[in-house]
């Protein structure tokens, strides 16, 4: 069980939370949704004890908590099948002893019929503890989590991409199988085929689950209520997301509705109040009226949330052949991701690169913006091409430090003050939040920093490596009306399919060393 009682909670002048009261019981499956900033993460920091309430009480009681955290926080040295087994300290223990007397036996090395006495002991306790399904279960999820390449499961997670290792992430939270599970945006680098796997096991698992994600498709198939955290405050809705969308919708309604029949009221009570005032025999009629409105609590209107709002504009007309890339290999070490890659984009272009994780989507596009020297090949740019370049953890590379604005000027700094906090004001970043310091912003709060900072350089070329990652429904929409109406060239390697299918001309697959046009994708 999760809970959360009468939590308050401020981060300097900047108030978050106050008095939210909740309860997620004996395996419920509940989301939590709400404008980035909101207080959505911060709520998840609370239930596990990362942070301290102001005020109020808040944790989890029946059981462990497991809690996939925005950042993967893993052993770099460690391979993968290690970082897993930290999840099992004991059974890890137990297997690391069993394979040094296994040597031990094969060597010869020591009493012998110690050590099979030893041997025989360490099997009795590693039953014990569950460790051979243990095995079963880590080799279970990372299927399913689509790490299925010869010796992944050797690697060290530092060879990982951010993306995978967010990935190892959530699977060290998963085989623990914990009684109460708290995910953080779990589906942001996950492809269509890995969302489908972790929404089903999501489905089927037993135990308490909260999740915090924009995926409002994952939310349906997963959970059974919605949290919603809106202005410090918490709000419940039984069902899925679209249940909690109708119920709100309507909610929202029958407050305007009672708004303005308060107001018709009000308006009433008033004219009558300014008509008689002056009127001797009135005076206490008035008077009993002034009293009773003061006394009225007023229904405030439904408020819009905020939305970014922001335009893409193309600087400079590039020439007809933008790029090419010719006979483009790359390898990491012995793992070859391009094989004689040849690729000829045209001004005007909006190109799409899909395919599964690890394919090679994001080394194409390093490759392409000058980030990486690949192997063999070449890379031609146009001579007016002015191309920008969106990593899909750009946010990551934002200097905590900094606050909003200092982040923004350092790529801007022949820009004013005042052009600065008009764009930053844009990304719904006003007043005082552009002196926010980039460490107390949420991850969604610091996506649209860096898309911020992306989109004041001048370029007629766009690269866009997950660009949706991290962003709410909103931001998202405008993000792709935007680069629908974008002049210039992208291409973007994204799983999203507003991306694949609202915006991208040509379609190009990228799957086994090779890159390949899907002709039934091309479009004017």
């Amino acid at each position: 069980m999760l809970f959360a009682e009468n939590v308050s909670k401020s981060f300097g002048p900047l108030d978050v939370l106050d008095g939210v009261s909740f309860v997620v019981g004996d395996g419920e499956h509940a989301g939590i949704v709400g404008p980035n900033g909101g207080g959505k993460s911060t709520i998840l920091r609370l239930l596990a004890h990362d942070e301290r309430p102001d005020s109020g009480a808040c944790g989890h009681r029946g059981g462990a908590l497991g809690y996939l955290r925005q950042e993967a926080g893993l052993d770099d040295a460690n391979t993968l099948l290690d970082e897993l087994w930290l999840a099992f300290p004991e059974a890890h223990a137990i297997e690391r002893e069993l394979a040094e007397v296994a040597t031990a036996i094969e060597q010869s090395d020591g009493d012998l019929d110690a050590l099979v006495e030893r041997q025989a002991h360490l099997f009795d306790q590693f039953e014990v503890l569950d460790g051979y399904r243990v095995e079963a279960r880590v080799g279970r999820v990372l299927a399913g989590l689509g790490f299925d390449l010869p010796g992944d499961q050797t690697k060290r997670c530092g060879a990982f991409s951010g993306g995978w290792q967010m990935r190892i992430a959530l699977a060290k939270v998963l085989v623990r199988r914990p009684e109460n599970l708290l995910l953080d945006e779990p589906t942001n680098h996950l492809d269509a085929k890995t969302r489908a796997w972790l929404a089903q096991e999501l489905q089927e698992y037993p135990g308490t689950v909260l999740v915090v994600t924009h995926d409002g498709d994952f939310l349906d198939r997963v959970v059974t209520r919605v949290l919603d955290l809106r202005d410090h405050t918490v709000d419940s809705y039984a069902g899925n997301y679209s249940d909690y969308q109708r119920q709100k919708a309507d909610r929202l309604q029958a407050q305007d509705r009672a708004a303005a029949r308060q107001e018709r009221d009000l308006a009433r009570q008033e004219r009558f109040i300014e008509r008689f005032r002056a009127k001797a025999t009135k005076t206490a009629a008035v008077q009993s009226r002034e009293k009773q409105l003061a006394r009225v609590e007023r229904i405030e209107r439904a408020r819009k949330d905020a939305e970014v709002h922001f335009d893409l504009s193309a600087h400079g007309r590039t020439e007809r052949d933008v790029l090419l890339l010719k006979h483009v290999s790359h390898s990491y070490g012995d793992h070859l991701v391009l094989l004689d890659v040849n690729l000829h984009i045209e001004r005007g272009q909006k190109v799409a690169f899909i395919g599964p994780n690890g394919s090679g989507k994001s080394t194409l596009l390093r490759v392409a913006a000058g980030q990486l020297r690949p192997v063999e090949g070449q890379v031609e740019w146009a001579e007016r091409a002015r191309p920008g370049y969106y990593d899909q953890h750009q946010d990551e590379a934002l200097d905590t430090a900094r606050t909003v604005l200092e982040e923004v000027r350092a790529v801007a700094d022949s820009e004013p003050d005042v052009r600065l906090r008009t764009i930053l004001g844009q990304f719904l970043f006003r007043g005082d939040d552009v002196f926010k310091p980039i460490g107390v912003l949420s991850g969604g709060e610091r996506s649209r920093v860096a898309l911020a900072k992306f989109l004041i350089q001048p370029t007629n070329v766009l690269l866009l490596d997950e660009p949706t990652n991290h962003l709410d429904r909103t931001t998202r929409r405008k993000l792709i009306e935007a680069l629908q109406g974008y002049g210039g060239t992208i291409l973007c390697a994204s799983h999203d399919p507003g991306i694949v299918e609202g915006v991208a001309t040509h379609v190009y697959e990228v799957k086994d060393t090779a890159v390949r046009e899907l002709l039934e994708h091309r479009r004017a």
